[in-house]
């Protein structure tokens, strides 16, 4: 099973629902309606969201490059 790691590209604020698509194959765009829709239930889905940002690594990049 591989890592979940933030990428570094097609992210639009912490890269946690494009982390949370890519490890289980989903676009990133479907993972982030979820994500909205899930808001309007009751439950500490931003806190969730908050301590994933904190807890998933950034995916490393190339050496040298920015």
């Amino acid at each position: 099973m591989a890592a979940i790691v933030r990428p570094q590209d097609g992210r639009l604020i912490g890269g946690v629902c494009a982390a949370l698509a890519r490890r289980f194959g989903m676009s990133a765009t479907t993972m982030r309606v979820i994500f909205v829709a899930s808001c309007l239930l009751p439950g500490p889905q931003f806190l969730l969201y908050l301590a994933l940002w904190i807890l998933l690594p950034a995916q490393k990049t190339a050496a040298g490059a920015w």
